[in-house]
């Protein structure tokens, strides 16, 4: 088990290294780069001239000069490679650079930040496992009920809610919009928070963050809940048919059985023959992505080969 946690984290390295390269290249390909709408925000103070499309960011109304400091300001005065592992150390010593919009580091902004953050991720969290784990456990109880088909209905509304939108209609109802006033509008805590008593800042803080930590929550419950409610049904269904067959093999045949108990047995076996089927195909189609990949590297390799040979020719 903890051979498996360390190759699980250690493939947090490359998984990182590939998204923060793949998003450095998209960005920097993007049109409508840091330069250019610096040159347009310039432009808009009254300089005359037109921001010409290009990598060179040449304008008529802005001099060399300008324009070059521009580059200089945002990187852009370096070749792509050379911005791109410049970013890399920067990021390996947590050097994130400063904020043009807070004039600050970014270091310092997601320090500041950061344990609120970590708190409602935290609570909310907690939130969703607390709820979801018993409510799926309780539809596999009540499967095909409609308690199952109401709560279903419920999570999967609640999942299709935007975070945000959520948020706004608590705001609205509940934290002095249009019509109650039960929670405050913003803040972690309250403004006399180092005054109030130990009782008093703990329920001061779970009053300040209850809609925060609803908002969030509200669109994690439909996942695990269902997770939950497959899981337990699938554990359900097979010590069903292992007593099935315990009580078949005591009797002896399967005439002990009544109907029922053989079309829940027979369902059984026809979902787990679906499970190794699909698995069947799953590891088919892994192996044939595979073997053309391989073929296709090794007819890469062979032309690269024969286009040597006939340059040495």
């Amino acid at each position: 088990m903890g051979a498996y946690i360390f190759k699980r984290l250690l493939l947090i390295i490359p998984t990182l290294l590939g998204i923060i390269t793949l998003n450095f290249f998209i960005i920097q390909a993007a049109p409508g780069g840091p330069v250019e709408q610096m040159i347009a925000k310039l432009e808009s103070h009254n300089l005359q001239g037109e921001v010409s499309s290009g990598s060179t960011y040449k304008n008529q109304g802005l001099d060399e000069a300008t324009i070059a400091k521009i580059n200089a300001l945002y990187g852009f005065d370096k070749p792509l490679l050379e911005r791109y592992f410049l970013m890399l150390k920067n990021y390996i010593v947590f050097d994130f650079g400063d904020s043009f919009y807070k004039n600050t580091s970014v270091v310092n902004l997601i320090l500041e930040k950061l344990p609120v953050s970590i708190s409602l991720g935290l609570w909310s969290t907690l939130l969703i496992y607390l709820i979801s784990i018993p409510l799926g456990i309780k539809k596999a109880i009540c499967n095909g009920t409609p308690f199952d088909n109401l709560t279903s209905t419920l999570i999967i509304i609640g999942n299709a809610i935007p975070t945000f939108l959520f948020a706004l209609i608590l705001i609205i109802f509940f934290a002095g919009g249009t019509y109650f006033s039960w929670f405050p509008l913003r803040g972690i805590v309250g403004d006399n928070f180092e005054s109030l008593s130990l009782m008093e800042k703990i329920k001061d803080y779970f009053w300040h963050i209850t809609l925060p930590v609803i908002s969030l929550s509200i669109g994690g419950f439909a996942t695990l809940t269902l997770l939950a409610k497959n899981s337990f049904l699938e554990e359900i269904s097979k010590q069903e048919a292992m007593a099935l067959l315990a009580k078949i093999k005591q009797n002896g045949n399967l005439e002990s059985l009544s109907p029922k108990e053989k079309e829940a047995l027979q369902k059984y076996f026809s979902n787990e023959m679906q499970r190794i089927k699909q698995e069947k195909n799953d590891l088919e189609t892994t192996n044939k992505h595979l073997n053309e990949a391989i073929q296709n590297f090794s007819e890469q390799i062979l032309s690269k080969e024969s286009l040597i040979f006939e340059t040495k020719a």
